[in-house]
């Protein structure tokens, strides 16, 4: 019969069965079968085996059979080798004592490379390295105990521990990511504990750093302690088995100038604990108190990023583990290279994101005013942890009169030019605010002001101006989604105010609209970063928003409108997880008003009698608001801030007093020029009266109106 040999392939998800009388390969914990080699055998100790048991002659992951299972007499036969003579004996040809070693018995095998590059987990089952006869090593199969990684014994096991690792720390994004993705890698595969040091402080791209190097201790990592079956880490190393790492090293390291320490960081290339620079280094970093790691149990690297050394990592292993070899210093510098470029990298990026958020903090506002009646909350949610700016702006600017103006905009983008445009619309808002403008000019302007920053950019704006006294408010729209209205009753009202064309289109005229704006109601100012993403349209978003606030006025009652906070916050939570495309800049105002009997408003003419006039006006208004024992400060006051009006004014002069938390008096007339404060000579005869002003006041001021000015000042009821 025909002798033909076929060769088949095993794949990885066919498990190849033995054959009768044919004993079965040994596996490994990982499933797969394993290869035997297979010794030189004689021709008596082969005819002694079955020949389906010597399968270590063929190439490694191939076998070979004969058609149907038999051999050439035509009987039942058993595979024959290739290579092999009659009865099974190999034939002695070179090279073949090298290629299988003599002395391997026939239960000794070879283990597969772990598939994701790490060699040993610990924990889990792993082959012993095991002396054998001849001074070679062969693997046991035997478990090693708990916390006892196998030692990567070849060059594989160290290029996928390294990529691996690699891999790892480069996943880190901060500073503590990065070092934290050191020590994981490294523990317990590589090492038994690690200790890293950096420099304190960091120098930052091509700064300089300033005074000594100091090395301060980052991070430590270690096995744990119930994997520890030994009783403790590196007894010489460390005398308390159940202290940290951090409790018995120095925290901080001065690397003095020429010194080992010093002399082993400029080398840049790891060293041994046994070196000589290592043994008088490693007293010098870890402090002369704490006993050192002996032989090459410990490996120092230094950790070098672009331009210069920014700290150190240790590495340490247990006394009955197998010391470090002398390809594990190319493993450490591969290792202490990739983490030492990583955190230069950090330290850029967050240089980077702090100095994006300090231009965001400053381009906001830190605090929101507090002008009579209207109380405000707001918010700022950026687009994205890793874009912390954005051109989205929010602002309450008070105005003459105890009137507020309430502006909201959004520039296209969220990088660092949206951010430095929306700093100088901001501005320029509030520049046009102090004119006391109205709001269609301030928006005319603001879309001059974005034409001769450049011709692209573009921006929304929404201008409200509220005045307390008259319950009113009016709406300027510069293509801006329109405010939403919470009444006091918990209806909610999407406010028609007119669209307009966006800032930076130039050529537009912007129209005003105004509105009611009882007592008790809530305006809400936001971005299009909250009712538009790519999971819905703004108009949607809109809606969705309407009904959130009247769903939260229902909780509190139509008697009593939600805090402020709280509704920002539960606005806030409509946000869905797809619906953070864009920063977030979010303005509420709660109208309380100023009732009519808190306020008195008279015409003065501009005559000699009108400070006479304005002191009885004023003692009488004290009386009915039973605040008596202000008169003589207020009398006072309203005297000096009228005559100077009567001074250099040709129109009647208007007065105006406001009791709220404060009592408030405002004197407007027609001259532009704003008055100075200066400190008269003892021969003037005037120039005292703003001085008296200053020195009784609890605040006053000067505002420029389009028709003139008003000087105002503030006293304390109490």
């Amino acid at each position: 019969m025909d002798s033909t040999r076929v060769t088949e392939h095993p794949t990885s998800h066919e498990r190849r069965q033995p054959s009768a009388g044919r004993p079965s390969a040994p596996a490994d914990p990982r499933g797969a079968l394993l290869r035997t080699p297979e010794p030189l055998q004689t021709p008596s100790s082969s005819a002694a085996l079955p020949a389906q048991a010597r399968t270590g002659d063929a190439p490694t992951g191939q076998g070979t059979t004969t058609p149907c299972g038999k051999g050439p007499s035509g009987g039942q036969g058993t595979p024959t080798p290739p290579g092999t003579g009659p009865g099974g004996a190999k034939p002695s040809t070179p090279g073949a004592e090298h290629s299988q070693p003599s002395d391997a018995g026939p239960d000794a095998h070879r283990p597969r490379p772990a598939p994701e590059g790490i060699p040993a987990q610990p924990g889990g089952e792993q082959d012993r390295v095991a002396p054998a006869a001849g001074g070679g090593e062969r693997r046991t199969g035997q478990g090693l105990p708990p916390g006892g990684p196998m030692p990567m014994r070849r060059d594989g096991d160290r290029l996928r521990f390294v990529g691996a690792a690699t891999r790892r720390i480069a996943r880190g994004i901060d500073l503590d990511e990065i070092v934290m993705g050191l020590c994981r890698a490294t523990v317990p595969t590589f090492s038994d504990a690690i200790l890293v040091y950096l420099r304190d402080p960091l120098p930052v791209g091509d700064e300089r750093p300033i005074g000594p190097m100091v090395l301060r201790l980052r991070r430590t990592d270690r096995i744990p302690e119930d994997r520890d079956t030994d009783g403790g880490f590196l007894t010489a190393f460390q005398p308390e088995p159940a202290s940290e790492l951090s409790a018995v090293t120095a925290e901080l390291s001065e690397v003095r100038p020429g010194g080992a320490l010093a002399e082993v960081l400029r080398g840049v290339r790891p060293v041994f604990a046994d070196a000589p620079a290592a043994r008088a280094a490693l007293p010098e970093l870890l402090g002369d108190d704490l006993p050192m790691p002996g032989g090459q149990r410990a490996i120092l690297a230094p950790l070098r990023g672009r331009r210069r050394v920014i700290g150190a990592a240790l590495f340490l292993r247990r006394p009955e583990r197998m010391a470090f070899e002398a390809d594990d210093l190319l493993v450490a510098a591969q290792l202490a290279t990739h983490s030492a470029l990583g955190i230069d990298k950090a330290v850029l990026y967050g240089r980077e994101a702090y100095i994006a958020d300090e231009l965001q903090r400053t381009m906001l506002p830190e605090t929101l005013p507090r002008p009579t009646g209207v109380r405000l909350a707001s918010r700022y949610l950026p687009a994205a942890e890793t874009a912390r700016v954005g051109g989205d702006w929010y602002d309450a600017i008070p105005l003459p009169g105890s009137r507020v103006a309430l502006v909201v905009g959004d520039v296209m983008g969220h990088s660092m030019t949206s951010a430095a445009i929306m700093g100088q619309l901001r501005t320029t808002a509030q520049t046009l605010a102090g004119l006391d403008l109205p709001p269609q000019e301030v928006l005319h302007h603001l879309d001059e002001q974005a034409q001769r920053l450049g011709t692209d950019r573009m921006a929304t704006c929404l201008y409200a101006v509220y005045d307390p006294v008259a319950h009113r408010i009016t709406i300027a729209n510069a293509g801006h989604p329109p405010p939403v209205l919470l009444h006091l009753g918990g209806r909610a009202e999407v406010l028609r105010v007119p669209p307009g064309a966006p800032i930076g289109v130039g050529g537009v005229d912007f129209e005003a609209v105004e509105l009611d704006a009882p007592a008790g109601a809530t305006l809400l100012l936001y971005t299009d970063g909250l009712v538009e993403s790519r999971l819905r349209d703004v108009w949607t978003g809109i809606e969705q928003l309407r009904e959130k606030l009247a769903a939260t006025a229902q909780l509190t009652g139509p008697d009593h409108p939600p805090p402020l906070e709280a509704l920002c916050d539960e606005v806030l939570d409509m946000l869905g997880p797809g619906d953070r495309d864009d920063d977030i800049a979010l303005l509420a105002a709660r109208f309380d008003g100023i009732a009519p009997s808190d306020v008195a408003y008279w015409f003065l003419e501009p005559e000699e009698t009108a400070p006479g006039r304005a002191r009885k006006l004023a003692r009488r208004a004290l009386s009915r608001w039973g605040l008596e024992e202000l008169s003589d400060s207020m009398e006072l006051l309203v005297s000096e801030v009228v005559t100077n009006a009567v001074r250099y004014s040709t129109r009647p002069i208007t007065l105006r007093l406001l009791r709220t938390d404060v009592l408030r008096c405002e004197v407007g007339d027609d001259v532009p020029q704003l008055p100075r404060l200066r400190q008269a000579r003892a021969t003037d005869e005037g120039g005292r009266g703003l001085y008296l002003v200053n020195k009784l006041a609890r605040r006053w001021g000067a505002t420029r109106l389009s028709t003139g000015k008003v000087v105002w000042f503030e006293l304390n009821r109490s």
